[in-house]
């Protein structure tokens, strides 16, 4: 509100006022739906957001598959941030968002990841060793990581050996936290829960080859309830811009 205040040269209190309330006027509020993996670059690009433009991002995190149906139950959410590309499409052929305006905003890369030091190996060997007592995975069924990864067990020919083993969350976050809690040994998490500026930030993991499972495209849409929404489409055009751009890639995403 400020910034956009500051465009101004008010002459006197009038013109002060004035100027105040056009930066009130034109701060909105959008309600953004997040796939769980995007946790923390939403977070971190949301800082930025509303600072740059004074639009503010109200924001539910939760599995793809979940959201989907909670949108076509009437849910509010304006924008949609998607683990998939599956999803938008979907829901684009079905007429629920704004034309025009679904792009790919990020790629994900999967990971196996330990909470224990030297536990996983840089080529993932510890899956086919079988020593563990729990692999935890996101739903495969509304969780695109967790489809992920029963592709890249099925490629490694371990999906029956390992099936008594699994622990499955509701999403990636929960995927993640049975790892670090430590009630599962290793689990197939995003790699943008572990990684920041080029780097795994605890335990040890193996960065999953990305043709060993389907591509992890992850689709952003404007929903029709963001149709007349102007903070809507400042959200999407931020996401495309160079700022967004660098947190997206600090965090292990390709573009």
């Amino acid at each position: 509100m400020t910034l956009r205040a500051s465009r101004f040269a008010p002459t006197g209190l009038a013109s002060l006022i004035a100027a105040f309330a056009f930066g009130a006027a034109q701060a909105d509020e959008v309600q953004v739906a997040v796939a769980a993996n995007f946790t923390a670059p939403i977070q971190a690009i949301a800082a930025d957001f509303e600072k740059d433009t004074g639009h503010k991002l109200v924001i539910s995190f939760g599995a793809t598959g979940q959201f989907y149906t909670q949108i076509k139950n009437g849910a509010p959410f304006e924008v949609f941030l998607s683990a998939d590309d599956t999803t938008p499409k979907k829901l684009e052929t079905e007429g629920d968002i704004v034309k025009g305006s679904r792009f790919t905003y990020a790629i994900g890369t999967l990971a196996l990841w330990s909470a224990k030091e030297g536990y996983v190996d840089a080529k993932g060997k510890v899956l086919s060793d079988n020593q563990y007592q729990h692999l935890s995975i996101a739903n495969p069924k509304t969780a695109p990581y967790g489809l992920a990864a029963t592709q890249v067990l099925a490629r490694l020919g371990l999906t029956d050996k390992v099936k008594a083993k699994i622990v499955e969350g509701q999403n990636i976050t929960q995927a993640y936290q049975f790892v670090s809690t430590g009630n599962a040994e290793l689990g197939f998490v995003a790699l943008s829960q572990i990684y920041k500026d080029g780097k795994v930030t605890g335990g040890s993991a193996w960065i999953v080859p990305a043709d060993m499972h389907h591509p992890i495209r992850q689709d952003a849409v404007i929903l029709n309830k963001g149709k007349d929404n102007p903070a809507a489409k400042a959200l999407v055009d931020y996401l495309k811009g160079p700022k967004a751009a660098a947190v997206i890639k600090s965090y292990g995403y390709q573009l």
